[in-house]
């Protein structure tokens, strides 16, 4: 059957039934997932078109999946990352839901604080595992949407649920009713999606969810969830790891709606970012993401990048303030005493600080040369350089006046007393054999010293 498509103007093949393949034992994919082996990355030179939605956005799983991997976050805390979260989405709500547990007293009472604050974005949703039981607490605390959870892969169907796939399927649904029923926005996600018969159960399975959104009128978000990191985004990739052709299956043959399609990667192989950005590009509208990337295991997409993402994809911020990702990594480690590793990306102490001598030099000239953009104007965080022996007396009067926050009148310049005697200091350093960068903790205990013998106040 061939038809027209509004979506590309083109006469194609239109989309075939995928029916459920009930198995009677697990198609657990051992040629990629051997276990005792790392896993493979199969090739069948497919290419599917990118498909750029009209819209995308950003939601955050900090409460939950976040969660899962640090000790509870008090109230306060919940509260505060959540003014962030409403500072940071902008007027057009690029934030645009945060989810919560609700299985304690404590996660419900900062889900009611959260709600009473009236805040348009972050919309604050929840998550339950597929049981009438949780999905009782969602109508206890009148949230609009939840997310279910729906495992797809025969590894949780066969060996977590002891379910054939016709039964996890007829299950599934009955909870969804229920969701629907109540009139809550049932968020479906597909846990485990990258080691899931795609063609099998995932599409069959969506393909229901479809129908009963078409019956009630309801939507039903896919949530399509890398729960092990197993995603690839290089193009020709076979599933069920291709991350291209896992969106562009759910869009095209499940019949998704790109608005109602959300990718949750995990990092296990270094590869959530990545596959959150080819999410987008392929036609999920939303990406899941954590703050900093705290989440189970290696951890979720960190939120701030993808802050970035959504900036270069679309050639603008639309609305969103870029320093409030620096306020929340100062809260973190001043308030909740969580320590940032110092080279992560956008919010470590360190990520736009060079201690290569030549980049300190081409810095010093031009911050462009080695600084990845404005750093103070979009994240409030100046260009910083690292005391070499090829900083030169330029370089060491910069770094005093960046650290100690010496201003115009207050500022030291190469001439300075307090700046000749620490040059003289780092050139015996390295004139004695010392090959390293001088640690600001370091430089700072020496800065003071001289500061004090030369009569210079800091």
């Amino acid at each position: 059957m061939f038809g027209f498509s509004e979506k590309t103007n083109l006469i194609e093949r239109k989309e075939t039934e995928y029916p459920l393949q009930d198995v009677k034992e697990p198609n657990l994919f051992r040629n990629l997932f051997p276990y005792d082996e790392p896993p493979k990355i199969a090739f069948n030179h497919r290419l599917v078109p990118i498909n750029m939605p009209d819209e995308i956005w950003i939601t955050d799983t900090t409460f939950r999946d976040g969660q899962q991997s640090r000790e509870p976050y008090e109230i306060k805390h919940i509260l505060k990352i959540f003014d962030y979260l409403n500072k940071l989405s902008g007027p057009k709500g690029i934030v645009k839901q945060s989810e919560f547990f609700l299985y304690s007293k404590k996660d419900q009472d900062a889900v009611y604080k959260c709600l009473e604050k009236g805040y348009e974005f972050p919309e604050v949703t929840s998550w339950i595992r597929a049981s009438t039981k949780d999905f009782s607490l969602v109508k206890g605390v009148g949230l609009k949407e939840t997310g279910v959870l729906v495992s797809c892969s025969d590894y949780h169907i066969f060996y977590k649920l002891k379910m054939t796939r016709k039964q996890a399927l007829e299950h599934y649904l009955s909870i969804i009713k229920e969701c629907i029923d109540a009139g809550i926005k049932p968020r479906c996600h597909l846990e485990d999606i990258t080691r899931a018969d795609f063609y099998g159960f995932v599409v069959p399975f969506v393909r229901e969810l479809m129908k009963l959104m078409e019956e009630t009128g309801f939507p039903i978000k896919i949530r399509a969830c890398d729960t092990m990191g197993y995603g690839i985004s290089i193009p020709g990739t076979a599933l069920p790891r291709s991350v291209p052709g896992i969106i562009y299956g759910l869009n095209h043959h499940a019949r998704v709606p790109s608005e109602l399609i959300e990718w949750h990667g995990h990092n296990d192989f270094y590869r959530a970012v990545q596959n959150s950005s080819t999410a987008w590009l392929y036609g999920s509208s939303s990406v899941n993401c954590s703050l900093f990337g705290i989440g189970e295991r290696t951890g979720n997409t960190p939120l701030e990048a993808m802050v970035f993402e959504y900036a270069q994809f679309r050639g603008t911020l639309d609305g969103m303030d870029p320093t409030v990702i620096t306020e929340i990594a100062d809260y973190y480690e001043k308030e909740i005493g969580y320590t940032i590793p110092p080279r992560t990306p956008f919010v470590g102490k360190e990520f736009n600080v060079t201690r290569a001598g030549i980049h300190a030099d081409g810095i010093l000239k031009n911050e462009e040369i080695y600084n990845i953009f404005d750093t103070n104007l979009l994240l409030n965080r100046p260009v910083k350089v690292s005391i070499t022996n090829t900083s030169g007396i330029s370089g060491i009067a910069h770094w005093i006046n960046d650290y100690f926050g010496l201003k115009e009148d207050q500022a030291v310049d190469k001439k300075h007393p307090l700046v000749i005697k620490v040059k003289e200091w780092v050139d015996q350093e390295y004139e004695g054999g010392r090959v390293t960068a001088i640690g600001d903790k370091e430089l700072e205990k020496i800065v003071v010293e001289y500061s004090r013998k030369v009569g210079f106040n800091l």
